[in-house]
């Protein structure tokens, strides 16, 4: 019975020896590993190709909290090339750096691509600021709202059509208000007009909190397109405001049929919200 305890023992102190030689021999690498990786980012980001840059970008927004990051990803909202400037406001969302808010506001007062102006919108929105709803609010309606800074060629080109074509048809499938609108939506992403984008834009709006926007979705429940009037109605269901149902009515009986089952559904969302707040009194 000693001698299988002293075994035993034995080989316990061996395998915790074999972790520390292990450890040992392991440590001193990740210092160096983490040296090469800080090198192939710093590469990639001063890199001659805008796509090298773009991808660096993209992979920064992986490190939130991470001083280092911020710092180089916030440099590149100033780069030549849109697309590496959106990628820049992108990561900074995704990062919640809080610290690059400024730098985001000034970037939008001056930047003609929609992209870039859309992206640095989400970020906004993303670090909590709610004056990114504000390039929503234009790409929805056409105006800005009266704390807006939008100059007018940037409401240009946020209603270009073939711009915004590109752009909606370039985000894909992220565009269609739900996805169970299915292959019809994706045939309307592909025409050349501004309807994706304004859809997407209506859906966003969903969780601003300025009133006014209220008003806004129930406008765009009567727009011509079809795919903005659905996703209008579910924003405006999603803004859980009893006060609305009513105001929707009228959209059960839409020509489109998704459109109806929307209108449909959010009335009957709104008016269980309107009954659960006189329950709860």
């Amino acid at each position: 019975m000693y001698v299988s305890s002293s075994l035993r023992a034995n080989k316990i102190a061996f395998s915790l020896a074999l972790v520390s030689f292990c450890l040992a021999a392991v440590l001193p690498s990740l210092a160096v590993d983490t040296d090469k990786a800080w090198s192939l980012l710093q590469a990639g980001i001063t890199d001659k190709g805008k796509e090298h840059r773009e991808h660096a970008v993209k992979a920064l927004g992986l490190l939130p909290n991470n001083i280092r990051a911020t710092d180089l990803v916030t440099n590149a909202l100033s780069d030549s090339q849109p697309e590496v400037r959106a990628a820049a406001a992108e990561s900074l969302g995704h990062m919640r750096a809080k610290s690059a808010i400024p730098k985001l506001k000034s970037v939008l007062e001056t930047e003609k691509d929609v992209s870039v102006i859309i992206a640095g919108a989400r970020a906004l929105i993303l670090l909590g600021d709610d004056s990114g709803y504000d390039v929503y609010f234009a790409v929805l309606t056409g105006e800005k709202k009266s704390s807006g800074g939008m100059l007018d060629d940037q409401k240009k080109m946020l209603h270009d059509p073939k711009k915004m074509a590109q752009f909606g048809f370039e985000e894909g499938i992220g565009f269609v208000p739900f996805a169970g609108i299915g292959v019809e939506a994706f045939k309307a992403i592909r025409k050349d007009d501004s309807s994706p984008v304004r859809a997407a834009a209506a859906r966003v709006l969903a969780d601003d909190p300025d009133p006014s926007t209220g008003d806004a979705l129930l406008t765009a429940a009567s727009d011509k397109s079809w795919l903005v009037r659905a996703a209008a109605l579910d924003a405006i269901s999603r803004r859980n405001d009893p006060a609305l149902a009513e105001k929707i009515e009228p959209h059960l009986d839409d020509p489109k049929e998704e459109v109806r089952f929307t209108a449909a559904a959010a009335i009957i969302h709104l008016s269980d919200r309107k009954d659960g707040k006189r329950k709860a009194r």
